[in-house]
């Protein structure tokens, strides 16, 4: 995710001081992973060097200054840019899964085993996602269906590389 972006896109309703970034880019993104304060101010400073952002007022208060930014025309195109760029899909072409699996292979251990276990993980992963998914709101559940499907898919190749684990091992050995 860029972080940049985001609170870019989160200006865009308005000026908004460093701590209201945060605590939107939370609400909104940052169930699993809270932004830290530094990371917003850090960013801020790199977007304001950049002209995407301005600062809009200074208050001050019982601590330090309080900056109010601001998005900029720039900032909006940029916005505009990167919400109209598609993701590059990851085709997980050479996952550490399948890395643990060769070497297992290669060195007389159990292959299948690190398959199960894999699995197991990825089954109590999926319980927990399916709770949160019951328990949250529409945001909340589109983002964990995402994430329960890569889960899915990541199931059905732990299935097929299990049922294969002869042929690769003749493979890797060979």
């Amino acid at each position: 995710m860029s972080i940049g972006h985001t609170l870019l896109g989160l200006l865009e309703s308005g000026p908004r001081h460093g701590y209201d970034l945060k605590r939107a880019f939370d609400e909104k993104f940052g169930h699993d992973r809270p932004l830290h304060y530094g990371q917003v101010y850090s960013t801020m400073s790199r977007l304001l060097k950049h002209g995407l952002v301005e600062v809009d007022g200074i208050e001050a208060g019982g601590g330090p200054e309080r900056k109010r930014y601001a998005i900029t025309d720039a900032g909006i195109t940029d916005v505009e840019q990167w919400l109209a760029t598609p993701e590059k899909p990851e085709p997980y072409l050479q996952s550490t899964l399948y890395t643990k699996v060769v070497l297992a292979l290669l060195t007389q251990r159990d292959a299948a085993e690190i398959l199960d276990t894999q699995r197991a993980e990825h089954l109590r992963s999926m319980r927990i996602l399916t709770d949160r998914k019951r328990h949250g709101d529409f945001a909340d559940q589109l983002i964990c269906d995402h994430a329960l499907f890569h889960l899915e898919a990541d199931l059905r190749w732990l299935e097929l590389a299990a049922a294969r684990l002869d042929k690769l091992k003749a493979a890797v050995i060979a």
